[in-house]
């Protein structure tokens, strides 16, 4: 590929006092929406009146207040749907439509017939200004192409005159033009040109501008040039006060969106351009990311409301069956999805961090990888955070305390994210987060209001501690507990009795469905509990870590009692264990001691005491299943 004889470089304007790159965007520019016609003559389908109608409505729905319509002159098709908007008064009192003309006499007094009744129309009129165009396709010499504007404008200015008039429909007018292939055309031509048709048009004032649209027909040059191109025509124009400079850029580098912004800095006033950037070749700009993009700088973007960006996505996918991409700016099903651990665990982090600035009053919204809040655009925070097999540990911690407000230690995070990335492996899919909620709550036989009880091999169905002391008049009576109660029956103890350093318990447990009553002694009621299980089937291990939170929100956590409702989850426990097996530290190669494998478990319950003693029996499944814990895992997404 040498492309050095074959293609021109673009050359660049000598502008040493170019202003624009140190301007900062303050306001919104006026915002035209051409997507019913460069959009429409776009697609390999045109789209029908009825997909039209939709789409026009929904772009009124969301603010614009200036639409390109059709070319009416092209096509009985276009001609008939703006008499359709125009007769069914679909047209709201503060939107002007637009419609588009070559410079040619019958095709502007057709465009005109297809008006008359509306109540406000910007007539936009165009014809090729460059070179290429002049020579090449048209043979007309400079001075003929301002000939042919300036005779077209008197005729537009003419029958505006007509179609003003109450009788002949009493329409308000603005007038476009639009120099055609303007970035290739040569800037003295330019101005000169468009001078002309000001002059022409006789009636621009500071009330009643002149729209200049100065397209990008064909982008042939990087967005700074562009630029340039406007700053060149925004300080050689006169009487830049009546005139309102319109930019129509289109994509054909890429660069349709930067080369709109800095358009818009070097003195550009109105963006015309299509809802996701639908349009010939490689699209017009795309002005919904232009939007958005002003959005998080702080801009309120005019009118325009995308707020539900989801229903304008179904709306534009529907009517020109054009897929969006799932990566495409602000609109994609993917870009406010973070699939990399290390992302997830900056969101998750960031997440918290602005739930501190906001308790602290500050609302200023920053988060790593994100820089526009998804609520913003009616999307959820569930879908910012999905795993696969490239996830993290705190992706995967993220959506467990999404769905069931769980927070798990750090260390049991780790241990969850090694179970959800073997099923992702193993599956190869992407993890949901119903897939992440089942593996859990089968893992951990955690109950939830989705999935169910999800009893393990052992299962606390009552238990009753007592101090474990010699019975004297001053001793305590005893503390019970109850699954099934929502407090705990404390006796009234001497205030003067010895604390006492043992516990005993009394349980009655489930072991693979079958009954079993137990009794253990023990510090505190983990290792009482541990004693028992250890006394009724001979199974020895030690806790390696412990830890609990009260549940503060309700999430999908099925409440101990089956006739609670879901609310009553805020007032719950959770306790998470660490188990490893009681047998004795092996020593490593260097003299060292082999870190023992150790498995998690969880209990929920009302009572912090019961919630303990299912996080040990939920542990000492995991740790009697070993591997097997990821085969129940893979199950439980299939």
């Amino acid at each position: 590929m040498d492309p050095g004889k074959k293609y021109a470089p673009y050359k660049p304007l000598d502008m040493p006092n170019r202003q624009w790159p140190t301007k900062v965007q303050k306001t919104a520019p006026i915002w035209t929406s051409v997507d019913l016609r460069d959009g429409n003559q776009a697609l390999v389908n045109p789209m029908s009146q009825q997909q039209k109608l939709r789409f026009f409505s929904k772009l009124v729905e969301i603010g614009f207040k200036e639409i390109e319509v059709a070319f009416p002159s092209a096509s009985d098709t276009d001609f008939n749907f703006v008499r359709t908007i125009i007769e069914q008064k679909m047209i709201p009192d503060d939107v002007y439509i637009q419609v588009l003309t070559p410079a040619r006499e019958e095709l502007i007094r057709r465009t005109f017939e297809s008006i008359k009744g509306a109540k406000n129309v910007i007539m936009h009129m165009y014809n090729a200004s460059s070179p290429l165009f002049r020579n090449v396709v048209f043979g007309n010499s400079q001075d003929k192409t301002i000939e042919l504007a300036v005779t077209h404008t008197n005729l537009v200015r003419e029958l505006i005159d007509h179609y003003s008039k109450p009788e002949n429909g009493g329409t308000n007018f603005k007038y476009e033009y639009s120099p055609e292939t303007f970035t290739q055309t040569e800037m003295d031509f330019a101005v000169r040109l468009c001078e002309e048709v000001r002059k022409a048009w006789g009636r621009a004032s500071v009330d009643n501008k002149i729209i200049f649209n100065l397209p990008a027909t064909v982008e042939i040059g990087p967005p700074n040039h562009y630029a340039d191109q406007i700053e060149y025509f925004c300080t050689h124009i006169s009487k830049r006060e009546e005139i309102i400079i319109s930019l129509h850029p289109h994509n054909d580098r890429g660069c349709a969106v930067a080369a709109a912004e800095l358009g818009c800095l070097a003195g550009g006033d109105r963006i015309e351009g299509c809802v996701l950037g639908n349009g010939e070749r490689t699209g017009n700009v795309d002005l919904v990311t232009l939007a958005l993009n002003q959005f998080t700088q702080g801009i309120k973007p005019g009118p325009i409301d995308l707020s539900d960006l989801q229903s304008v996505v179904d709306v534009v996918t529907s009517c020109n069956d054009l897929p969006v991409h799932p990566r495409h700016p602000y609109a994609g099903e993917l870009v406010f999805t973070a699939f990399s651990g290390s992302h997830q665990d900056a969101i998750k982090k960031g997440f918290a961090a602005q739930e501190k600035r906001k308790e602290e009053g500050n609302p200023v919204w920053d988060v790593p990888y994100l820089p526009v809040d998804p609520a913003d655009l009616g999307a959820t925070y569930e879908a910012v955070i999905r795993v696969n097999s490239q996830s993290g540990k705190g992706g995967v911690a993220y959506l467990v305390a999404q769905s069931l407000a769980l927070d798990l230690p750090r260390r049991m995070q780790i241990a969850f994210y090694q179970v959800v990335q073997e099923v992702a492996d193993r599956t190869g899919k992407e993890m949901t987060i119903d897939d992440i909620t089942n593996i859990f709550t089968s893992t951990y036989h955690v109950p939830s209001l989705t999935t169910g009880k999800n009893e393990g091999k052992y299962v606390l169905r009552s238990f009753r501690m007592s101090d474990d002391l010699p019975q004297t008049p001053n001793s305590a009576n005893g503390l019970q507990h109850s699954i099934s109660s929502l407090s705990s029956n404390r006796s009234n103890e001497d205030p003067g009795a010895e604390t006492p350093r043992y516990v005993r318990l009394d349980a009655v447990v489930l072991c693979a469905g079958k009954s079993h009553e137990i009794s253990g002694r023990g510090n505190g009621p983990l290792s009482a509990m541990l004693d028992a299980l250890e006394s009724a089937f001979g199974i020895s291990a030690n806790v390696r870590e412990y830890n609990e939170h009260a549940i503060d929100r309700a999430g999908i956590i099925a409440p101990a009692s089956q006739k609670a409702s879901k609310e009553k989850t805020r007032s719950q426990a959770a306790s998470y264990v660490e188990l490893v097996g009681a047998e004795e530290n092996k020593a490593n190669q260097n003299g060292g001691t082999v870190r023992k494998e150790g498995w998690w478990g969880v209990g929920i319950d009302v009572d912090i005491t019961a919630s303990s003693l299912k996080a040990i029996l939920s542990a000492l499944a995991n740790l009697e299943a070993g591997k097997a814990v990821f085969d129940q895992a893979q199950a439980a997404v299939q």
